[in-house]
């Protein structure tokens, strides 16, 4: 990461792949096989579209997987299957671009260097 706009960027994909994940597993609780309506995918493939950008060949969880083909919708329980590698993957990747300064608080590494950018320790799990 470089900027703190980078940082931006990833803490609000982590906050929209945590809330999606919520959301689609308490529908796939309920019916595990029901499709996701063209809405929600939408706005699914957005948001695996930027975390894709974001975590490039190293942390994606799935080479081959870009986002839910829109003709042959997923059932809730497959999204809720990819969406947790992402979110295995998109923390893994905050996690190897953190680190304590020497005040001992969590900050971004922004261009190979500790930034003044806070890392909010809450957002670890």
């Amino acid at each position: 990461m470089k900027t703190q706009e980078d940082v931006e960027i990833l803490e609000k994909t982590i906050g929209q792949l945590d809330t999606i994940y919520i959301e689609i597993s308490l529908l796939s609780k309920k019916s595990p096989n029901d499709a996701v309506n063209t809405f929600k995918l939408k706005l699914i493939n957005s948001v695996l579209q930027l975390a894709n950008t974001i975590l490039g060949d190293g942390y994606k969880p799935f080479d081959e997987f870009e986002q839910f083909n829109k003709d042959d919708v997923p059932s809730t329980s497959d999204v809720v299957f990819v969406i947790s590698q992402y979110r295995k993957e998109i923390k893994r990747f905050r996690e190897d671009n953190i680190a304590r300064d020497q005040g001992r608080k969590l900050v971004y590494i922004l261009n190979g260097e500790l930034s003044g950018v806070h890392a909010d320790p809450n957002m670890r799990n």
